[in-house]
C-alpha cells in the first residue's frame, strides 16, 4: 500500500519555525529541530503546487546516507534521535521514514557550492568571462567538461521564492570573517571530493553539489539541513557523460526542461509564482529520476 504524498506537514504539538521550499521545521525544546522533507519540489525557486510521492522519504534516506559516510570529515547537525519521539501518536504518519531530529545551530548566510563539472549556471558564466564566481578557469572547456580540480563557487541564501546570488570568496570573507570562510572552502571540497569518489564508484558523477553550514554554541563548523540529495546536487549517470552536450539527469532536470515550454493561459511561463499545474505524467517521471539515483547509490 503506497503512502500518501505529504504536500505540507501540520504538526500541531510542536511551534513550526519555517517552512522551506521542501521542508518544514519545527522547535523542540530551546535546542533541537524536527525537520521534516515534504513531497514538495521546486523549480527556478518557485514551489510547484503538485507533490512528488515518496520524494520527502527518499531525500531523508540519502541524507542520512551521506551524512554518515562524511562524518570523519566534518561534524554534522544529527542528534540520533528517533523523529518520532517527539510528535503524538496521531501526528507519526506526517514524520515517519521523512523527519530528522536535529541540533539547533546558528545557520551561515552561504551556499557552499563546489563543482567538479561545468554546467548550469557555471557554464553560462564560464563562456561570458573564462570564470565562475571570480575563479579563473582554463580556456577551451565546454559544456559538461570536468574541471582540472573541484572549484568552491559560493552563493549568498535568498529567501524563499527569490535566487541565490553567486559570489565570490572575497564576499564570503567579508560576510563570515577569513578564518570561517577558508575552513568554509577547505570543508567543503573535502566533502564533495570524498562523496564524488564513492558516487563514481556507483556509476554516478556528481557534477556539482551545495552544503549548508552552522555553528554550535562552541563554534564548531557543523554540516546541516540536507546533504548530497538530487536537490542539492546534480546527479549524472558515468555511462552517458559526453563534454559538450547536458548528460541526463537523476534529479530534478527533467522538470526544469519541461518547465521551459509549460504555458499559463497560452503563454509560456515566466518562472514566477504560481507554478503550472504538473501533468501525471511529468509527476511520475519525476520521481522516476529520484529513485534511480537512489537505487544506484545504495545498491
Amino acid at each position: 500500500m503506497s503512502v500518501p504524498a505529504l504536500h505540507t506537514s501540520q504538526l500541531q504539538s510542536l511551534p513550526l519555525l519555517a517552512r522551506g521550499k521542501v521542508r518544514d521545521n519545527y522547535a523542540v525544546g530551546k535546542d533541537r529541530i524536527l525537520m521534516v522533507a515534504s513531497d514538495r519540489i521546486s523549480a527556478f525557486d518557485v514551489v510547484m503546487g503538485e507533490p512528488i510521492p515518496g520524494k520527502g522519504a527518499l531525500l531523508t534516506r540519502m541524507a542520512l546516507f551521506w551524512f554518515e559516510r562524511l562524518a570523519h570529515l566534518c561534524p554534522n547537525h544529527l542528534t540520533g534521535l528517533d523523529p518520532l519521539s517527539v510528535v503524538t501518536p496521531q501526528e507519526a504518519d506526517q514524520v515517519r521514514g521523512r523527519a530528522m531530529l536535529v541540533k539547533r545551530l546558528t545557520p551561515l548566510p552561504i551556499e557552499a557550492v563546489v563543482r567538479g563539472y561545468l554546467a548550469g549556471s557555471g557554464w553560462q558564466e564560464y563562456q561570458a568571462s573564462q570564470s565562475v564566481c571570480g575563479v579563473h578557469l582554463p580556456a577551451g572547456l565546454r559544456n559538461a567538461s570536468r574541471l582540472p580540480e573541484p572549484i568552491f563557487t559560493p552563493a549568498a541564501k535568498a529567501a524563499v521564492g527569490e535566487h541565490d546570488e553567486n559570489i565570490s570568496f572575497d564576499q564570503v570573507v567579508k560576510t563570515v570573517g577569513a578564518d570561517l570562510a577558508h575552513r568554509i572552502r577547505e570543508t567543503s571540497i573535502r566533502l564533495y571530493q570524498a562523496a564524488a569518489t564513492l558516487a563514481a564508484d556507483k556509476g554516478i558523477l556528481i557534477a556539482d553539489t551545495k552544503f549548508e553550514f552552522g555553528l554550535d554554541e562552541q563554534g564548531t563548523l557543523t554540516l546541516m539541513d540536507e546533504v548530497l540529495t538530487p536537490d542539492s546536487s546534480r546527479y549524472w549517470p558515468a555511462d552517458l557523460h559526453q563534454e559538450g552536450r547536458n548528460p541526463p539527469s537523476f534529479d530534478k532536470q527533467f522538470l526544469r526542461d519541461w518547465l521551459e515550454t509549460a504555458q499559463i493561459n497560452g503563454q509560456t511561463w515566466n518562472k514566477t509564482a504560481p507554478a503550472p499545474s504538473l501533468p501525471p505524467e511529468v509527476i511520475a517521471k519525476t520521481a522516476a529520476k529520484y529513485e534511480e539515483a537512489w537505487q544506484r547509490l545504495s545498491r
